[in-house]
């Protein structure tokens, strides 16, 4: 079963024992689904929207499954409430949220919401749960071992931190750009068997903090993802600030089939648009 879910964004949800307890979070988002699925002696009879006439599909109401499609993403500071009617009379209210920056995973695609927390059902919907959240932080602690004793990583960080005369990178290009809401400034460093590109973001924004989403390394006649080293100055941006963002490629990325190849560097910001695309040739690798 947790290998079924392994990559929906599944939830449990358990009802409040107190009426007055604060509305629990649901993370949406624009063009995709969110599906709410009770317990079959709680199924909903109704669920309206409060404040996102609109800006939401006609939320539908069926069988036991409250069905929710934003039509657009939601900004960072809105929120809506969702009051389904249980087939008990009671009204229960959810807040709309966007998934932002949520530690683990976007939008949520279902949520298994149980009022009894010692059902057979509701225990396993919650271990499902419990083995997903734990065999996400072995993969996270096992990759923050390995990055520990990274040389790459080590030589990103001392690229974010300004250190460059202290790796064996030479300033190889230049460039510059902004798209109204961030002013990007990159460089690009040759290496002996190592290429780097360091990115200082600054956010031209009034109100939405800017985060990095992915980066992605990929050929250029292929979209096969090479490995990289990232570290940044700071896991947010928030407006008005600066952060600088370092990335070491090693020279085995640059071998296809035993020869060598450009590849292309894309930098993708918290709302998914690329920010910036840096193509990077095997010159780079120095002597």
């Amino acid at each position: 079963m947790a290998e079924e879910h392994e990559h929906a964004v599944i939830r449990t949800l358990f009802l409040p024992e107190q009426p007055e307890a604060a509305p629990q979070r649901i993370y949406v988002k624009g063009q995709v689904v969110t599906v709410l699925r009770f317990e079959q002696d709680l199924a909903p009879l109704r669920a309206r929207l409060v404040g996102g006439e609109g800006r939401f599909e006609p939320v539908g109401v069926v069988g036991r499954k409250v069905v929710l499609e934003p039509r657009r993403d939601l900004a960072p500071e809105e929120g809506f409430s969702l009051l389904v009617t249980l087939s008990d009379a009671r009204e229960v209210p959810f807040l709309l949220r966007p998934p932002g920056r949520r530690e683990h995973g976007g939008a949520d695609q279902q949520l298994n919401v149980y009022e009894d927390r010692d059902g057979y059902e509701a225990m396993a919907s919650a271990l499902v749960d419990s083995e997903k959240e734990n065999k996400t932080l072995r993969a996270e602690n096992e990759r923050f071992r390995k990055e520990e004793s990274s040389e790459d990583h080590a030589l990103a960080a001392l690229l974010t931190t300004g250190a460059v005369a202290q790796t064996p990178f030479g300033v190889a290009d230049h460039f510059s750009g902004t798209d109204g809401d961030t002013a990007l400034d990159g460089t690009v460093y040759r290496g002996t068997g190592k290429a780097a590109v360091v990115f200082k973001v600054k956010n031209l924004s009034a109100r939405r903090p800017w985060s990095m989403s992915s980066v992605r390394l990929v050929g250029r006649s292929d979209t096969r993802e090479r490995p990289l080293a990232v570290r940044s100055s700071s896991a947010v941006i928030e407006p008005g600030t600066s952060g600088v963002i370092g990335l070491v490629v090693d020279g085995s990325a640059f071998v296809d089939g035993g020869t060598l190849t450009s590849l292309y560097l894309e930098l993708y910001r918290h709302d998914g648009l690329r920010q910036a695309i840096v193509e990077l040739s095997p010159s780079l690798l120095g002597k």
